[in-house]
């Protein structure tokens, strides 16, 4: 028993400084050996997809099976530049970019790309890797814990790979300031020792392009923003590109759909394709089981109405939010956190999620006093105006 106990507390005890520098010089090591052999490959050849949930603890990067779920959510997505619909600015830019890029054999510059989700801000950074032929490895911000995991995807990059991090906005302030430094020198500054004796290593890593992607630009720090030599907004689509993305996205899926039930469902789809094609494939379902299998108007209009869905696109949480407002606080104006307690939602959800498109719509205004539903509101959910009703106060944005 006492020798159990021994043989389990000489594991259990804590390193000592030594230790931790002699394990922090392999791990430098270890990141400089696999960062050469990227560096001395001549070509990434073919373009792979890697994910960010393949970091392991150790910080690295293996490539793995899609699952079916990966497999369904990108069926739908183009691979190339001119299948790509809608945001015709952004492609014809990107376009000229890419070629002269590959003419040379250079890495693209940094690239970052802004806007709601949903419209197509990792399908663009993916067909960018497609047109490069390079590599593309794909993290989110929240997934990089610490450092080394950073490093460890950086060492094992090959030469012009496109690394995505989506909601960049969430990274965390070591992990940005590293890089800093990959982004402009492409390197990696690796601290060994601590106190006194700390160095550092600086290990060179393949010329790669960054691509970041957000929905709160304005959280994102100027440092970082300056250093993308590329920078790109992406806006809502029109109902006629939605209608074409709509019509794309079910030859794919093998379903017909009429050309006035196209429109009507890219009426209804908040002005985003990610909304556009999810309600295709419900559109979809139902046309199969209540229907012949092709998708017309009256098949649109009834599965609206069954979803909960109406001809502004708004679905049953905006319309309380509306109803909210207009019923238990007299049109408003009322504050956000009192609106979010009254329909059964957290604050950011009602911010980030409900209220931008409600504003668009001209459905909701944001006044010093708190937010007011406006007489289009009204009238869009058939609801008698108030009288006396005062919409004049300044808006806050």
């Amino acid at each position: 028993m006492n020798k159990s106990v021994n043989h389990r507390s000489q594991y259990s005890r804590p390193k000592t400084p030594y230790e931790e520098e002699a394990d922090e010089m392999n791990m430098a090591a270890q990141l400089a050996k696999q960062a050469a052999m990227n560096v001395a490959r001549e070509s990434a050849g073919r373009t792979r997809i890697v994910r960010g949930e393949d970091v392991l603890d150790s910080g690295f990067v293996h490539s793995g099976e899609k699952s079916d779920e990966d497999a369904q959510e990108n069926t739908l997505r183009p691979l190339a530049l001119k299948d790509f619909q809608g945001q015709k600015a952004i492609k014809e830019n990107l376009s000229v970019f890419i070629n002269a890029a590959r003419d040379r054999g250079d890495a693209l510059d940094h690239l970052f790309l802004i806007g709601p989700p949903g419209l197509g801000k990792t399908t663009l950074a993916q067909i960018t890797a497609n047109e490069l032929g390079a590599d593309f490895k794909v993290t989110a911000a929240p997934a990089l814990d610490k450092p080394k995991d950073l490093a460890g995807i950086l060492s094992t990059i090959s030469p012009r790979t496109v690394f995505f991090i989506d909601e960049i906005h969430r990274l965390k302030p070591a992990i940005e300031e590293m890089l800093y430094i990959a982004m402009e020198d492409f390197s990696l500054d690796w601290v060994i020792g601590q106190g006194a004796a700390a160095r550092t290593v600086r290990i060179p890593i393949p010329h790669f392009t960054l691509v970041g992607a957000t929905t709160k630009a304005g959280t994102v720090s100027s440092p970082l923003i300056s250093r993308f030599g590329i920078i790109q907004r992406l806006r809502f689509y029109t109902d006629e590109e939605l209608a074409s993305i709509i019509r794309r996205s079910a030859s794919i899926l093998g379903v017909s759909v009429d050309e006035d039930a196209g429109l009507l469902m890219a009426s209804c789809s908040r002005g985003t394709p990610r909304v556009a094609n999810r309600v295709l494939r419900r559109m979809r379902d139902f046309a199969q089981v209540a229907g012949s299998g092709r998708i017309s108007v009256d098949i649109v209009k009834n599965g609206l109405e069954r979803l909960g869905i109406d001809s502004l696109g708004l679905e049953y949480y905006d319309r309380e939010i509306l109803l909210s407002i207009i019923n238990n606080f007299g049109g408003g104006p009322v504050g956000a956190e009192t609106l979010a307690i009254s329909i059964g939602e957290s604050i950011d959800t009602l911010e980030d999620y409900y209220e931008p498109y409600l504003i668009q719509c001209g459905l909701l205004q944001r006044t010093p006093r708190g937010r007011v539903a406006t007489e289009k509101a009204y009238a869009h959910l058939h609801v008698e105006g108030r009288k006396g009703g005062d919409e004049s106060q300044g808006r806050l944005f």
